[in-house]
């Protein structure tokens, strides 16, 4: 038996770990000029539900010169297997060690899976530090939401990403293909990438300057002809632009498991809390007929009996209605049930709840964030309590009897009487839920909050978060407040939020605590069972940082922030502006309604929102 075989025969799961899934790729080794590792720093119920690594799957083997195989990051129990016997983390197509590639590229979802980064590394038999691999070594990259602020993993990443994937990687293998015939040595093809290549940061060739106080003088690069600024990347196409329409059909049962279908990439909305609405603008909507066709693909070549319309704000696409009744009308009778991530209460429609659930019905799901008026104008969260005892109402005489709503605890300026809103309102719903007739034994309100966390690039990075304190009190004083058999209450665990919030916002001195944590035993820090905080704790300590000093801070307008030489597009003047109004309780309009807000992005990088049908939105003069 080979000793990879006997290996999976021991752990809980491995069909996370065997490959050859239907739909998955498996080229020539030999033949390719390129090989390159999609690295998924969780488990593979979590990777496998990721579209964008379906999408970058599909871009890098549509090329005839390079392939691109996965990995994701071991549970402890196969963690343990491999260091057991001495076994090297391997891709899940040809079970080849990751040292084996030329390149090993990183995805950055959620600063709690950092610690999982340097453990795939040292499980590959790589060195976690850039500086101590050599060129015998593939390069290790990384892109994705975190990458917007790379500073505390710049000590173990070769080389980031800024923006969309797609819209760089050709770029990067075509360039790394070329250096490679060469046998140019490493640092000097990093070099060539970052002067070469637009939106490619090599961390090591910028020097971060620090002030007495610990806070940033600057960030400077250290060669010539490396961009002060890297500006993100961005698809302009977004019709034209690659999609897989074979994906990979996972072998088990993952978080996502269904087509997801990409109606549109961005949100015009601009909730002051929302990284993804500032990292993903401007908004670009695919054609009707570009779906249709995408999926007619995808259902025969998947089997799945769900199609998911996946996006920041799936209830914005221009014409979600007609197209939910045509995905039915051509899918229905097959079983093929369509699903809608989740619904704005002011673009809700019972009509298009209804039109999603007639093939499967499920709870509806409402993220009103804020419990009064008050805290949603300050979050630019354009929604009102009518909007939701309209929403509830339609959908309990509709025949709903369960809600879920979501909340966020711990937002800039939240008073009491904010969580004193968000109890009054579930109570409000399941009063509505009542009066239209909903039987007692099946009503169901569920109420969630996680804690607000500032994060970069969005017009609440200069915004301390609660304390652990004011953040368990709040829980507690919810807790209390819904105490009431028809409600239910979820909360998450507020040292995770503390711990994402350092990071979120951390500079590259966090990379000696990251590493510290790591060897101390950190892993799935996103897990609630498998999360140590006092690890942490003693890693802060050991490295004498701080941790308060990045989470609880008030930072000011003038200071240098670690990412401020990483480019989103969306200018800083205007992050001000909407700080400012957010302190001052005024909302912005949604650039949809055809007045620019001036956030600078279009004129920057030289792009336009791609709404269908959509009022043509001219610049703000002045303004930016």
């Amino acid at each position: 038996m080979h000793r990879l075989d006997k290996v999976l025969a021991r752990v809980q799961k491995p069909s996370r770990y065997a490959g050859g899934e239907w739909n998955a790729i498996k080229k020539d080794w030999d033949q390719m000029d390129v090989k390159l590792a999609f690295a998924f720093p969780d488990v593979y119920e979590v990777g496998m539900s990721h579209l964008g690594l379906q999408i970058l799957y599909h871009v890098v083997n549509s090329r005839e010169d390079a392939l691109l195989e996965r990995v994701f990051a071991p549970w402890t129990d196969m963690e343990k297997e491999l260091r057991q016997e001495k076994l090297l983390l391997f891709s899940l197509e040809s079970q080849r060690p990751l040292i084996d590639f030329d390149i090993v590229g990183f995805t950055l979802q959620y600063e709690m899976s950092f610690s999982n980064i340097l453990n795939m590394m040292d499980l590959a038999g790589l060195p976690v530090r850039s500086m101590h691999r050599d060129a015998s070594m593939p390069l290790v990259i990384a892109g994705g939401p975190c990458a917007f602020n790379p500073e505390p993993l710049a000590d173990f990443i070769d080389l980031f990403v800024i923006g969309e994937g797609e819209e760089v990687i050709h770029e990067l293998l075509d360039t790394f293909k070329v250096l490679k015939a060469k046998g140019m040595a490493r640092d000097e093809m990093l070099l060539q990438m970052a002067r070469k290549i637009p939106g490619i940061y090599v961390p090591s060739l910028y020097r971060v300057n620090y002030q007495e106080d610990g806070k940033i003088d600057s960030v400077l690069p250290v060669k010539e002809g490396v961009p002060a600024k890297i500006e993100k990347r961005i698809v302009r196409d977004f019709d034209q632009v690659a999609f897989p329409t074979s994906p990979i059909v996972p072998s088990m049962g993952v978080v996502h498991d269904r087509i997801m279908l990409e109606v549109l990439r961005g949100c015009t909305r601009g909730c002051r809390f929302c990284q993804a609405g500032v990292l993903y603008r401007p908004v670009r909507e695919k054609k009707p007929e570009t779906l249709m066709g995408q999926v007619e693909k995808m259902i025969r070549s998947t089997g799945h009996d769900e199609i998911s319309l996946t996006s920041l704000s799936t209830a914005d696409y221009t014409g979600v209605a007609p197209l939910v009744k045509n995905l039915l009308d051509a899918y229905g009778e097959q079983g093929v049930n369509v699903s809608l991530p989740s619904l704005r209460l002011d673009a809700f429609s019972i009509d298009l709840a209804k039109e999603v659930q007639k093939v499967r019905k499920s709870g509806l799901t409402f993220a009103p964030e804020a419990g009064t008026q008050r805290l949603r104008d300050v979050i630019n969260k354009n929604v009102t309590e009518q909007n939701l005892i309209d929403a509830v109402t339609s959908a309990f005489q509709n025949g709903w009897s369960s809600v879920k709503l979501y909340f966020m605890i711990g937002l800039p300026t939240e008073t009491y009487e904010d969580l004193d809103g968000i109890a009054a309102m579930a109570r409000k719903v399941v009063e509505i839920g009542y009066q239209c007739g909903v039987p007692r034994g099946r009503l169901k309100v569920t109420v969630s909050t996680s804690s607000f966390v500032a994060k970069s690039h969005t017009a609440f990075q200069w915004e301390p978060q609660d304390t652990l304190k004011e953040l368990r009190d709040k829980q507690r004083y919810l807790k209390e407040k819904l105490k009431d058999k028809r409600i239910s209450y979820n909360w998450h665990d507020p040292e995770t939020s503390f711990l994402e919030a350092v990071f979120a916002k951390g500079d590259r001195r966090l990379g000696a605590v990251l590493e510290t944590a790591w060897a101390k035993g950190a892993r799935f820090d996103g897990w609630s069972e498998q999360f140590r905080y006092p690890l942490w704790l003693e890693a802060f300590e050991q490295e004498n940082l701080d941790p308060q000093w990045y989470a609880y801070r008030e930072i000011s307008y003038e200071e240098v922030l670690p990412w401020d030489h990483i480019e989103a597009g969306v200018s800083k003047k205007f992050l001000i502006r909407e700080h400012k109004k957010a302190l001052a309780q005024q909302p912005t309009i949604d650039c949809r309604s055809g007045r620019c807000t001036g956030c600078g992005l279009c004129p920057a990088l030289e792009i336009k929102p791609s709404i269908l049908g959509g009022a043509d939105i001219a610049p703000l003069q002045g303004e930016i």
